[in-house]
C-alpha cells in the first residue's frame, strides 16, 4: 500500500501521536484527561482531520471483541462473589514445604487462574495473599511478587480470554478456542516452569534462608483477609505520570502501564454492591435447663436455609463458568458464548443486576473503541505498511531467522507502543504474509504474536497492567505494604523475557 495523500499522513500521524501519548502518559502535564479520553480524542481527530469517513470509523469497532470482553468481565465478578479466588489463596498456603514450594505453588496457580480469569484480575486479588503467606513464612516478599506478575503474563498468553491482545488475536484470526489453546498451552506450560526455575536460581539463597519461628507460621490465610481485598477484576484503573516516576523511577512506556490513581476507592466501592455473606456462629451445646423459644428454632432455619441457597448459588456460578469454558472449546462463537454465560449468572442471581454490571469497566470497553477508529486511520495513512514491506522478507515464519526478527519486532514494539496497538497494527500483515506461504504457518504466524507480544509485559515493571497492579496493590496493602522497585523488577524481568520467549517459539505449534 502506498502512501496516502500528504495531509492525511501528516494529520493522521498527528492524531495517532496524540493517542499514544495519552495512553502511555495518561496524566500528561498539558493534557492531563486520561487514557479513554485520549484514544475517543484520536479517533475524533482521525474522522475530523479526513483521514478516515464516519462511516469507516464506524465499521471500524470490533464488536465481537467487545461483546468477548463484557461477557468475560460479567462472569469474573459473580465468580469473584463466589469466593473463587478465596479458595485459590488457600491454596497457595495449604500444606506448603518451604519457600521454593511456594514459588512454585504461585507461578502455577497464577497462571492457571490468568489463562481462564485474565492476567488482571488474578494479580488483583492474589497478591495480598502473596504478601501474607511471605510474611507469615519470614521471607521476603519480592520473588513472590515477581512470581505472581510474571507467571500471569505468561499463563494469560494460552487462551483467548487470558489477555486484551489474545481476544483481539482470536476474533480477527478465526482461530477457536481449543486450537489456540492447544497451539500456545505446550509452550505456556514450559514457559512457566523456566519462570519458575530462573526465580529460584536467582534468589536461590533468599529462599533457602530458615524462617525464624512464631506464631501462627504456616497458618492459612483467613477468611477476614480474603473479604478484605476484594476488588472488581474489570474495573479499569490508573496511575498519573507523576506516580509512577516516584514509584517505579522510570516514566511509562507501555499502553498497559497506566492504573487508576482510584484505587482506593474502587476497592471500597466493590463492597458496595456484594450481598454479604451469612455469618454463623457454631452451635453450642444447650443446658437441659435452657428452653429455646420459637423465635430461636425459626431463626435457626432460616439461617440454615440461607446458607444452603449460598452453597447451590455458588455451585451454580461453577457450572456456568464450566459449561462456558466446555462451549468456547467446542468452537461455539466466543463473544456470544461469553454474553450468555454472563446472563445465565444475572438470571439465576435472581436480583437486581446493577451492582455488579457497575462493576464492568465500560471505559476500558469506551477505550478500545477509540483505538479501534485510530489505528484503523493511522493505517490508513500508509505508514505501517510501507514499514512492514521493509520489514517482510526478514521476518518470514517459515525460517528460524525470520521468526527470530518478527519476535525481536513484536517484543520492542509491545513495550513502546503497547502490545494491543502492537497486535492491531501488525496482526493482518503478519498473517497475510504467513498465509502466501501456507494456512498452517499463517496459524502458525497468530499464535507466534500472541505468545511474544504477552510475554513482552515482563520485560519491564511498566510492561503490563499486570504488573502494575501487583505493585501498586502491594505497596498499599494495609500492614503489609510493600513496594516492588523497578531496578528489582528489570533486573529479573529482561533474563526471563528473553529465555521464556525464546523457548516458547520452539513449541508454538
Amino acid at each position: 500500500m502506498a502512501f496516502a495523500a500528504t495531509y492525511k499522513v501528516v494529520l493522521g500521524s498527528i492524531a495517532f501521536a496524540i493517542f499514544w501519548v495519552l495512553a502511555v502518559f495518561p496524566a500528561v502535564p498539558l493534557l492531563p484527561i486520561g487514557r479513554t479520553a485520549g484514544s475517543l480524542l484520536g479517533a475524533m481527530l482521525m474522522v475530523l482531520f479526513r483521514v478516515i469517513t464516519p462511516d469507516e470509523a464506524y465499521a471500524a469497532i470490533d464488536l465481537p471483541i467487545l461483546g468477548l470482553l463484557f461477557g468475560t468481565m460479567v462472569v469474573s465478578v459473580y465468580l469473584e462473589r463466589a469466593d473463587m479466588f478465596k479458595y485459590l489463596g488457600k491454596l497457595l498456603s495449604w500444606k506448603s514445604k518451604g519457600a521454593k514450594d511456594l514459588i512454585c505453588r504461585i507461578c502455577l496457580v497464577s497462571a492457571i487462574s490468568s489463562a481462564f480469569f485474565t492476567n488482571d484480575t488474578s494479580c488483583v486479588i492474589l497478591t495480598e495473599f502473596v504478601l501474607k503467606i511471605a510474611r507469615q513464612h519470614n521471607l521476603p516478599p519480592h520473588p513472590f511478587l515477581l512470581a505472581l506478575a510474571s507467571s500471569a503474563n505468561i499463563g494469560s498468553s494460552a487462551t483467548p480470554i487470558g489477555n486484551p491482545q489474545n481476544l483481539v488475536i482470536a476474533v480477527q484470526s478465526k482461530i477457536s478456542f481449543g486450537n489456540f489453546l492447544v497451539g500456545v498451552l505446550p509452550a505456556m506450560l514450559v514457559g512457566v516452569s523456566v519462570n519458575a526455575l530462573i526465580l529460584i536460581i536467582m534468589y536461590w539463597r533468599l529462599l533457602s534462608v530458615h524462617k525464624d519461628e512464631e506464631d501462627g507460621t504456616g497458618e492459612i490465610v483467613g477468611e477476614d483477609d480474603v473479604s478484605s481485598h476484594r476488588f472488581s477484576p474489570a474495573t479499569m484503573s490508573h496511575i498519573s505520570a507523576s506516580n509512577s516516576m516516584d514509584h517505579v523511577q522510570s516514566s511509562p512506556n507501555n499502553i498497559n502501564g497506566s492504573l487508576a490513581t482510584h484505587l482506593d476507592s474502587l476497592r471500597n466501592r466493590v463492597n458496595s454492591g456484594d450481598q454479604l455473606e451469612i455469618q454463623r456462629s457454631p452451635c453450642g451445646s444447650i443446658d437441659s435447663n435452657d428452653i429455646s423459644s420459637p423465635t430461636q428454632f425459626s431463626e435457626e432455619n432460616e439461617s440454615k436455609t440461607e446458607h444452603w441457597k449460598n452453597k447451590m448459588w455458588k455451585l451454580c456460578v461453577y457450572l456456568v463458568t464450566i459449561g462456558m469454558l466446555v462451549a468456547l472449546l467446542m468452537g461455539l462463537n466466543m463473544s456470544w458464548t461469553a454474553i450468555t454465560a454472563s446472563l445465565a449468572l444475572v438470571v439465576l442471581d435472581f436480583k437486581d443486576a446493577r451492582p455488579c454490571l457497575e462493576k464492568v469497566s465500560y471505559s476500558l470497553l469506551l477505550f478500545f473503541c477509540g483505538m479501534f477508529i485510530t489505528v484503523e486511520g493511522f493505517n490508513k495513512t500508509g505508514i505501517p505498511s510501507t514499514l512492514w514491506n521493509f520489514m517482510e522478507p526478514h521476518a518470514n515464519v517459515d525460517r528460524v531467522s525470520g521468526i527470530a526478527v518478527l519476535a525481536a519486532v513484536i517484543l520492542l514494539l509491545s513495550n513502546v507502543a503497547s502490545n494491543v496497538p502492537t497486535v492491531l497494527l501488525l496482526g493482518g500483515r503478519v498473517a497475510a504474509s504467513a498465509a502466501a506461504i501456507s494456512a498452517s504457518e499463517e496459524k502458525k504466524a497468530w499464535l507466534i504474536l500472541a505468545w511474544v507480544s504477552t510475554v513482552a509485559g515482563n520485560l519491564s515493571l511498566l510492561g503490563s497492567a499486570a504488573n502494575l497492579i501487583v505493585c501498586e496493590q502491594a505497596r498499599r496493602a494495609p500492614h503489609l505494604g510493600y513496594t516492588l522497585s523497578f531496578w528489582n523488577h528489570l533486573k529479573f524481568g529482561v533474563p526471563s523475557t528473553l529465555i521464556v520467549t525464546a523457548i516458547g517459539l520452539t513449541l508454538i505449534r
